[in-house]
């Protein structure tokens, strides 16, 4: 018989892996979330979503019936001041009815710190809720990890802002405390094989990567593989509260979260026990290689975006100087037209070389000589193929680097620039039996100066794009 495994926290950032990861490994999911309607477009269609609030008990019953395995991926700290009384009543809630339940093991996860050692609230109450859990009666093996290093996971989203926006960066004694980073998959991998140990007493393992390094330590790695050269000065005044208010202004993390982060940081997270290289197959990636696959899953994310629903389905709003996405910003805009998708797209596909791009082409030629004139490859390359492309195709100072035929065309960008760009364009069939053609300006921006550039550029660009985009359209009606 097939057993139900619930899962908490499917909407964050481990829990959403981890549902994706179980769903591939063909297991039996149900997952609480209190607004079910924001999984029921994500999760398999053989996936069950059910509503349950830790904090709202009555709700717990009908998630917790015929549950096997439960994970436990929830945690208050991003509710206030009083995260750590919710934590405790939010486990309470979920051990008393896991118990009536009949549940037979919890699979938590948790942070790692040495009790006693004046470990910060975030971590104290992290330990608490491990302890709270095993009042269910049930196995309970609650993981202590590190620092999860993984595209989309906060310590990365931290780092990853404080390197790429302060070229000169004032490092606090925090920043030396080590620990040992873990990669986010081998986090999935310990919860996934969690499920093949045998039902037996509650134990507690300790997670982490080989290395052990401090936060200072994972910043100069990703300074490193993006190429980017920073000043680091030391300070010895800087307390968790400042740093909060300092992380606020320059990360996305929110003030109150990022000071709760950084208390959690001047306690050392290394791992002390092997015991669960002992009871476990998983063998985890050092930092470097952790660094290197967040990076490439968060460029693989951005290639797979489709601009059209991530705009919309985000809510955000257009602004001056684009929408920010992570550490990128985003200029699009859209425009209908009165022909079918093939047909738009094929103006699309025809961009550059002897067409030219649609609008102020004497504005592109002044922008390729001075690439030339700065190192880079100009306009002097041309197209292949004056209608075809293909991935990996040379375009002027661009390259394709992904083409859906009739659906999307994304270039990457070859001129010599201080971040990465991209341009990218989508053909949807719209409700009036014509075309939707967007067109989205995307950058990386390499630290400030890269910053700098673009909202430097960006009013020429509402001025060059808009136009091409326009051009786009008549080429594509008047054919």
């Amino acid at each position: 018989m097939t057993q139900t495994i619930l899962l908490t926290g499917a909407t964050g950032y481990v829990g959403g892996r981890l549902r994706r990861v179980l769903e591939e490994q063909g297991h039996s999911i149900r997952c609480m979330a209190r607004r079910p309607d924001n999984l029921r477009q994500r999760g398999a269609s053989t996936t069950e979503i059910v509503l349950g609030n830790v904090l709202a008990p009555e709700t717990l019953d009908d998630a917790l019936a015929g549950i096997h395995t439960a994970y436990y991926l929830i945690h208050a700290m991003g509710t206030g001041e009083g995260f750590r009384d919710d934590d405790r009543e939010g486990a309470r809630n979920f051990a008393i009815t896991a118990k009536a339940a009949g549940v037979r093991r919890i699979i938590y996860l948790g942070g790692l710190g040495i009790d006693g050692d004046k470990l910060s609230e975030h971590l104290q109450s992290r330990h608490e809720v491990g302890e709270i859990l095993k009042e269910s009666g049930a196995q309970v093996i609650e993981f202590r990890a590190s620092i999860i290093i993984g595209s989309g996971s906060l310590s990365y989203e931290l780092v990853r802002a404080l390197v790429r926006k302060l070229p000169v960066m004032l490092w606090p004694k925090w920043v030396s405390t080590k620990a040992s980073p873990i990669a986010i998959r081998d986090v999935l991998s310990y919860l996934t094989e969690a499920l093949t140990l045998p039902i037996g007493e509650s134990k507690i393992y300790e997670i982490g990567g080989p290395d052990t390094v401090s936060y200072g330590g994972i910043m100069n790695e990703y300074a490193a593989q993006r190429g980017l050269r920073r000043l680091t000065i030391p300070v010895p005044f800087l307390s968790p509260k400042i740093s909060s208010l300092w992380l606020g202004l320059v990360t996305p993390v929110y003030a109150r979260i990022g000071r709760k982060l950084v208390e959690g940081l001047s306690n050392p997270t290394v791992v002390t026990s092997d015991t669960a290289k002992q009871d476990f197959q998983v063998r985890p990636i050092g930092i470097s290689e952790a660094i290197r696959l967040a990076n490439q899953r968060e460029d693989e994310e951005m290639i797979e975006t489709r601009w059209s629903d991530a705009l919309s389905s985000s809510g955000r709003v257009t602004k001056w100087g684009g929408v920010v996405f992570g550490s990128r910003v985003v200029d699009s805009r859209r425009v209908d037209v009165d022909v079918a998708p093939h047909i738009a797209f094929t103006a699309i596909q025809r961009i550059g070389g002897e067409t030219g791009w649609y609008y102020a082409n004497w504005l592109w030629k002044i922008r390729g000589f001075i690439d030339l004139l700065i190192g880079g490859v100009g306009m002097r390359r041309g197209r292949t193929h004056p209608t075809k492309l293909r991935v990996g195709d040379a375009l002027d100072f661009w390259r394709v680097e992904a083409i859906e035929p009739d659906q999307r065309l994304r270039l990457f960008a070859q001129m010599k620039l201080p971040g990465r760009g991209w341009l990218d364009f989508e053909v949807t069939a719209n409700d009036e039996g014509g075309s939707t053609i967007r067109q989205t300006a995307e950058f990386d921006p390499a630290g400030l100066f890269g910053l700098l550039y673009w909202y430097s550029v960006w009013p020429l660009h509402q001025f060059v794009f808009a136009g091409m985009l326009r051009g786009i359209a008549r080429a594509a009606t008047n054919r």
